[in-house]
């Protein structure tokens, strides 16, 4: 018997795990652009530990293994704005991304008072722009990343669940 994926709020513990995991996650986003030097492919461990501690961050375990994670922080607008959203290049298309979607949306919408959620993901990224529409988000921009990146911003309000993702 298998087993299965557990979502919960990420420890310090698992900083490394998350590190290594957003590493090999982001390979194929950067292949898309060329770009080797996207945000979740130089971030230090450092960092992901500080976010650990202070955002709200969410993990997917498979056992002892994490398999995905996303962050979250409230903006001063009152939004927030959520991000680095990876699942296992394995355990992809299981619905492990909307679980942690949903996981990091309830908390920063319940602990941290968040009205609205926002999001940039590349404009090519065709698979995550595939995941973000199914579970309520739309387009309301656009940006461009610290790194060049063309991005797409996409938002939803709080409350707003799609039934199945």
């Amino acid at each position: 018997m298998g087993m299965s994926v557990t979502i919960s709020a990420a420890t310090e513990q698992d900083a490394e795990q998350i590190f290594k995991l957003q590493y090999l996650c982001f390979q194929s986003e950067a292949a898309l652009y060329g770009n080797y030097r996207i945000d979740p492919l130089v971030q230090t461990l450092d960092s992901v530990r500080e976010e650990v501690a202070k955002d709200c961050v969410f993990v997917a375990r498979l056992g002892d293994e994490v398999v995905g994670s996303v962050r979250g922080s409230v903006t001063e607008d009152g939004a927030a704005a959520i991000g680095k959203l990876c699942v296992h290049p394995r355990l992809q298309g299981h619905g492990i991304g909307a679980r942690l979607l949903r996981a990091a949306e309830s908390a920063l919408a319940a602990e941290r008072g968040a009205t609205r959620f926002r999001l940039h993901t590349g404009h090519r990224s065709e698979s995550s722009l595939g995941l973000y529409r199914k579970v309520g988000y739309t387009a309301v921009g656009t940006s461009e990343g610290k790194d060049g990146v063309p991005m797409i911003v996409l938002e939803k309000a709080a409350g707003t669940y799609a039934a199945t993702a």
